[in-house]
């Protein structure tokens, strides 16, 4: 067992598309400027919905990699408009908090939620249960800052989720690699 710091994460994740991501992009630029927040949003490749997250490792584990690819061959769904139009920070933070892009209807929540779920059985029966989160509050990062920001509402972004994803990010580097997409239906 090695004593480094976890330089590895790994987790499943939808991203918008390359338009979408430079929208949410100026918003959280145009947020930072309206009510002086101090963190930088975050690069535009790293835009996205975490679904499930895997854990943080020292080191890339490959059993754990090849499991996760079989259990997301496993889950089928059509895709879906996923929609956000607030902002909010996400307190309980010790520093920065994440100020986040989201919505507050379940009812637009819910095809999210559904592939959140059909994942967690997938990874269940995996045997990778001790991944699976149960509760998703499917959000956008836009940046993080010590400043709380109230939720408010914002024009609407969405867009289509036609696939998920198993990354691999490698910590502290702003680097993601994708290790296996599945198109949805």
């Amino acid at each position: 067992m090695s004593s480094r710091a976890p330089q590895d994460r790994l987790f499943f994740a939808t991203y918008p598309d390359t338009g979408t991501a430079r929208k949410i992009q100026v918003l959280a630029e145009t947020l930072r400027a309206r009510h002086s927040l101090r963190g930088a949003p975050r690069p535009v490749h790293l835009l996205h919905v975490t679904l499930h997250h895997l854990g943080d490792h020292d080191g890339l584990p490959e059993s754990l990699v090849a499991a996760a690819i079989d259990a997301a061959r496993h889950v089928s769904m059509p895709a879906f408009t996923l929609r956000f139009d607030r902002v909010a920070s996400f307190t309980g933070h010790a520093r920065n908090a994440p100020c986040v892009l989201r919505n507050d209807d379940p009812a637009a929540d819910a095809p999210m939620s559904a592939l959140h779920e059909a994942l967690a059985m997938a990874l269940r029966k995996a045997g990778m249960g001790r991944c699976v989160q149960k509760h998703l509050i499917p959000h956008v990062t836009l940046l993080y800052d010590a400043k709380i920001l109230a939720s408010e509402s914002v024009p609407s972004i969405e867009w289509t989720v036609d696939r998920f994803a198993l990354v691999h990010s490698l910590l502290g580097r702003s680097e993601h690699r994708t290790l296996f997409a599945r198109r949805l239906a």
